[in-house]
Parts: C-alpha cells; sequence; structure tokens
C-alpha cells in the first residue's frame, strides 16, 4: 500500500491566519478528539489528491475500540502514540530550528526516510505555500530554500517532488 500523503489538516487563528498542522495517509485517522469529549473540531481536513477515506460515527469507533479482537485498538494505540511523539517532534522543531531546517525535516518526512530504509516521491501536488504553512514562514521563503536545495542535490523536480538522503547532512550538519 503507498503511504502517500492524501489529506491535509489545518487550523485557522481567529485572525484569520491558516496553518497546516498534519498530512494524512493511508491508514491513518483524524478527528479523534470527538473521542475524548471534544466539542469542536479544531482541525480542517483537506483532500490533497484523490482520496477515499471511512468515516466512523463516535460510537461505532468506541465499540470498535471496545471489542474483542484488539487489532484495532492496537492500531489506534500505535498512532496516538506516534501522533503524539511527531507533534512533540515539531513543537522542538519549531522552537529551536531554523525555517531553513524545518523545511528540510519536512520534506524528510513527507517522503517517510527512515521508514523501511527508503524514500517514496513526495506529493506531486505539494505547493509551496502548503509547506510554508507547515513550517511557519512564508511561500517566497520556501521557494528560496527550495532553490538551494535542488542546486545542492539535495531534492529535485522531475514529474515530482523527490527527495534525495543527502538533505539528512542539512539537518544533522547544517
Amino acid at each position: 500500500m503507498s503511504r502517500r500523503a492524501a489529506s491535509k489538516l489545518s487550523v485557522v487563528s481567529p485572525r484569520g491566519k491558516s496553518a497546516v498542522v498534519g498530512i494524512v495517509g493511508p491508514g491513518d485517522f483524524f478527528g479523534e478528539g470527538c473521542l475524548a469529549g471534544q466539542p469542536l473540531r479544531t482541525a480542517s481536513a483537506a483532500a490533497m489528491i484523490e482520496t477515499n477515506l471511512l468515516r466512523l460515527e463516535r460510537r461505532t469507533m468506541i465499540a470498535a475500540l471496545q471489542g474483542p479482537s484488539g487489532g484495532l485498538t492496537e492500531l489506534f494505540m500505535a498512532h496516538l502514540l506516534s501522533r503524539a511523539g511527531r507533534m512533540e517532534e515539531d513543537l522542538v522543531d519549531q522552537l529551536f530550528n531554523s525555517s531553513e531546517k524545518r523545511l528540510a525535516r519536512v520534506l524528510l518526512l513527507l517522503a517517510h526516510f527512515g521508514k523501511e530504509g527508503k524514500s517514496e516521491p513526495v506529493l506531486p501536488k505539494i505547493s509551496q505555500e502548503t509547506l510554508a504553512e507547515m513550517i511557519g514562514c512564508t511561500r517566497s521563503r520556501v521557494n528560496g530554500f527550495m532553490n538551494k536545495f535542488r542546486k545542492l542535490g539535495f531534492i529535485e523536480y522531475n514529474g515530482g517532488l523527490h527527495v534525495h538522503s543527502s538533505l539528512m547532512n542539512l539537518l544533522i550538519h547544517g
């Protein structure tokens, strides 16, 4: 099964500023706040490519999680723990790293580096605007970083965005 991103999760501030807080793909969950009694959703989801979703009512999901098989419960718990870890890493990244390093990290995450020892092409239709919303900077700064990364051989645009493992050097040594 492809792990390509399918939907972006966004929030909007009272002043109208938008930020992408997550990218979800096949096998991922979102909207789980309702299970904890969250009365209003805090993020909106928008498909970035053709996407199939399975919508479960709150009571159906709770019943499935309490069911005898436990398979869904283990999968869901793994998802929650992974999301919590990712949110912590994102916060540390936002607090301590430059915009350039944050972009490098996001590109590596989108290409699934570190999972199964290989990368995948990043979603071909991901815009620089979306990348800017993910790292908290302007689209023009993302454009400058992307051009720099391409010139250094870290990424290619060849019918889609491809990220090379050499981009990891920017995070480690940059």
